[in-house]
C-alpha cells in the first residue's frame, strides 16, 4: 500500500519537497494530492514563483536556517533549466561560473553580486550599513508562468501526484492520521506538508491557536513601503543587481533594502482581506524606475503576542485611507519628510497602474518610531547612493513581511512544515531548499 501524503499548497517549499522525494527516489512510496487554493498551476500562493523569480546564494539573508551552498546551487539550477536556460560551460569552472553561464534564446541569464567590490563594501561599511554578500540569479517575471508550467508538467507526468486545484484548505487536524477540512471536503493522510507561504497566514494563525506546543513565540514583523526612484540613482551598483543592507536607525530599530527591482514595476499583493504592495522585473521588458522594499523589523514584547496582527491592520488602514481594500498610498519622498499629504507628482513616474493607488499621506498609516526609521535610513542611504532621497522618489504604502511562529517539525509523526509559513524562511531559496531538505530526511539547523 502506498502512503497518502497530502501538500497543503504549490509554492516554493512544495515543489522543493516533491523534487527531493523525485531525487532520492522516495515518490514511488506514495500517493500524492496536492491541495492548492489558486485556480491553476499559474496562480498558486507563492508570491514568488509568480511575481519576480530572483534567486539567489548566500548565508547572509533569505531565512533562520542553515542551507548548505552546494543545496543553494542545486535550487539555483533547477529552476533556470526548468525556465528553458541551458548552460554554456561544465561544473569544472566552479558552480558559479557554471550557473552564470546559462543562456536562453542567446541571452545570459542576468547575474549580479553584491558587494564584491572591496571599496564599495568599505563604503557602506563607513557609514554604517552592513553590507550582505550574495549572488542573484533573475529569471524575470515574463517567463515565470512557463516556469510554473514546466514544473507543474514534469510533476503530473507521474501517475501518484494530483493536483486538485481550487481547494481552500480550511483547517487540519494532526494525527496520523491528518484530517484536512477543505471547501471541496475531507481528506485523511498518513504524512502531511503545510506549504502555504506568507499568504496563508489565515491557516497558520488557527494551527498555531490550535497546537501552540508546536510552535516558538515570534515576536517580530517587518513593516515599511516599496520605495520607487530613476534607474541612473541606481545605475554605479547595477553589477551588483541587488544592494543587500541593513542599518540601525537612529530609533534603534533595524532598516533593510529587500526585493530589489532593476529596471522593474510596482505591483499589489493581494490577500484574502486586504491589499499591500510588492515589486517585480521582467527579464525582456525593462521601465525607467528601479523598485525596492526598505522594511523596518518591529519587535514587540509581552504581553503583545500578535505582531501578524499588527502588521495586518497597519495594512488595512493603508486600504482604508485610500479609499478601497484593493489600493494603497502613494507619495513623495519629499511630501513624506514634510508631513504632507502628496496632491501632484514630479520627475518619478510610476510604474504601477493608476487604478491601483491614490495620492495621498503615508504618515497617517505608521507609528512614529516606523516612520522616523525609515526617514532616517533613507537620509543616511543618500550618502552612498547619491539621489536616494530625491524629494520627487515615490513610496507606496504599505508593505509588510510576516514571521509566522517557528514551527517544530519533530514533535509530530508524519508533519512537515516548511518555507515561509514555517517561520524559519523569507525568499524562494530558502523556501525550496527547506522543502527539498526535508524530503530528503535531511537534518536543518536553525541559525
Amino acid at each position: 500500500m502506498l502512503k497518502r501524503l497530502g501538500i497543503v499548497g504549490f509554492g516554493a517549499s512544495a515543489i522543493g519537497f516533491i523534487n527531493g522525494l523525485i531525487e532520492s527516489g522516495r515518490v514511488k512510496d506514495y500517493k500524492i494530492i496536492v491541495l492548492e487554493r489558486g485556480k491553476d498551476y499559474s496562480h498558486n500562493t507563492i508570491s514568488g514563483v509568480r511575481m519576480d523569480g530572483k534567486i539567489f546564494i548566500s548565508h547572509g539573508m533569505g531565512g533562520e536556517i542553515y542551507i548548505p551552498l552546494e543545496i543553494q546551487a542545486k535550487t539555483v539550477e533547477f529552476y533556470l533549466k526548468f525556465s528553458g536556460y541551458t548552460p554554456t560551460a561544465d561544473k569544472r569552472g566552479g558552480i558559479v561560473n557554471y550557473l552564470k553561464s546559462f543562456e536562453r534564446d542567446g541571452r545570459k541569464i542576468e547575474f549580479g553580486e553584491s558587494f564584491s567590490n572591496e571599496e564599495t563594501y568599505k563604503l557602506f561599511y563607513h557609514h554604517g550599513f552592513e553590507p550582505v554578500k550574495s549572488y542573484f540569479f533573475h529569471l524575470g517575471t515574463d517567463i515565470l508562468k512557463e516556469t510554473n508550467k514546466n514544473i507543474y508538467e514534469y510533476f503530473s507526468s507521474f501517475e501518484n501526484i494530483e493536483f486538485l486545484f481550487g481547494t481552500t484548505v480550511e483547517d487540519v487536524e494532526f494525527g496520523p492520521p491528518h484530517r484536512v477540512r477543505a471547501n471541496s471536503g475531507e481528506f485523511k493522510f498518513d504524512e502531511i506538508v503545510i506549504a502555504v507561504g506568507r499568504s496563508g497566514h489565515r491557516l497558520m494563525e488557527c494551527l498555531k491557536e490550535k497546537y501552540p506546543q508546536l510552535v516558538r513565540p515570534n515576536q517580530f514583523v517587518d513593516i515599511g513601503i516599496r520605495y520607487e526612484l530613476p534607474n541612473h540613482v541606481m545605475d554605479p551598483f547595477s553589477d551588483m543587481y541587488e544592494v543587500k543592507v541593513r542599518y540601525r536607525t537612529k530609533t534603534g530599530y533595524i532598516c533593510r533594502i529587500f526585493c530589489q527591482n532593476p529596471a522593474g514595476k510596482v505591483t499589489l499583493e493581494k490577500y484574502e482581506d486586504f491589499t499591500t504592495v510588492n515589486g517585480y522585473s521582467d527579464s525582456l521588458h525593462k521601465t525607467e524606475n528601479t523598485n525596492f522594499a526598505i522594511l523596518v523589523t518591529t519587535r514587540f514584547t509581552e504581553p503583545f503576542r500578535d505582531p501578524t496582527g499588527y502588521g495586518v491592520n497597519l495594512a488595512k488602514l493603508a486600504n482604508i485611507l485610500a479609499g478601497d481594500r484593493e489600493k494603497v498610498i502613494l507619495q513623495t519622498y519629499g511630501d513624506f519628510k514634510e508631513f504632507r499629504r502628496t496632491k501632484r507628482l514630479g520627475r518619478v513616474h510610476p510604474t504601477l497602474d493608476p487604478e491601483s493607488y491614490i495620492l495621498g499621506d503615508a504618515n497617517l498609516v505608521f507609528p512614529s518610531k516606523i516612520r522616523e526609521s525609515l526617514v532616517d535610513f533613507i537620509e543616511n542611504l543618500e550618502k552612498v547612493i547619491p539621489g536616494a532621497s530625491y524629494f520627487d522618489n515615490l513610496l507606496y504604502a504599505v508593505e509588510v513581511k510576516f514571521y509566522t511562529n517557528k514551527f517544530l517539525n519533530d514533535i509530530v509523526e508524519g508533519l512537515h512544515v516548511v518555507g515561509d509559513c514555517s517561520g524559519w524562511t523569507r525568499s524562494i531559496q530558502y523556501a525550496t531548499s527547506m522543502g527539498y531538505m526535508r524530503a530528503l530526511g535531511m537534518k536543518i539547523q536553525s541559525l
